[in-house]
């Protein structure tokens, strides 16, 4: 949330490219019930704005939510912002301008912190988590035994199902081998 319509359409735009479903309000005055009428992860708000201020919108925001995380925004950094901000649990404090980059990285602390899925490189490792673990339980087989048929280790086995683990293109084929599937089966899709 910004009041400068430029920096909503930049934002916009990076998040967008980024996989991001984004919602954008230039008027801090309608924020609470934008927030009410959906589920949000995450609010990126600018702490000079008419009507509204910014300082004021985060407290309100904390009274309904909270659990959001909230990345502020500002053109004029101060002790004051800063301690209100500390107060009220926000999840990064940017002073403008910022890089892409930082932006970027208070994002991705923030998915990590929060366990959301927001690359598609990550939906893409828990999808054949995902179709590896479903088609080795149907066939009735143990981490075990799909350990001694594909040569590769119970932990990287494990690690890949849980996607906590990138598997390399023969760690899937022999993966696939093992289950009797063509490899793009353990894409479900995707």
């Amino acid at each position: 949330m910004d009041d400068d319509p430029d920096v909503c359409e930049y934002l916009q735009d990076f998040l967008t490219s980024e996989g991001y479903a984004v919602t954008v309000l230039q008027d801090s005055t309608r924020a609470l019930e934008t927030l009410r009428e959906d589920e949000y992860h995450v609010v990126v708000l600018d702490l000079m704005m008419p009507k509204l201020s910014g300082n004021d919108l985060l407290g309100q925001i904390r009274a309904a939510d909270d659990d959001i995380a909230i990345i502020i925004l500002t053109g004029y950094p101060s002790l004051e912002t800063a301690t209100s901000s500390i107060e009220h649990d926000v999840s990064a404090y940017l002073r403008k301008p910022f890089s892409l980059d930082e932006f970027r990285d208070a994002i991705g602390r923030i998915a990590k912190k929060k366990g959301l899925i927001l690359r598609r490189e990550d939906e893409l490792h828990a999808t054949i988590g995902r179709s590896i673990r479903e088609l080795r339980k149907a066939r009735g087989l143990t981490l075990k035994q799909m350990s001694r048929r594909t040569k590769l280790s119970v932990s990287l086995l494990s690690q890949i199902e849980r996607a906590e683990s990138s598997a390399s293109v023969s760690s899937l084929f022999k993966v696939a081998t093992a289950l009797d599937v063509r490899i793009t089966d353990l894409f479900g899709g995707f």
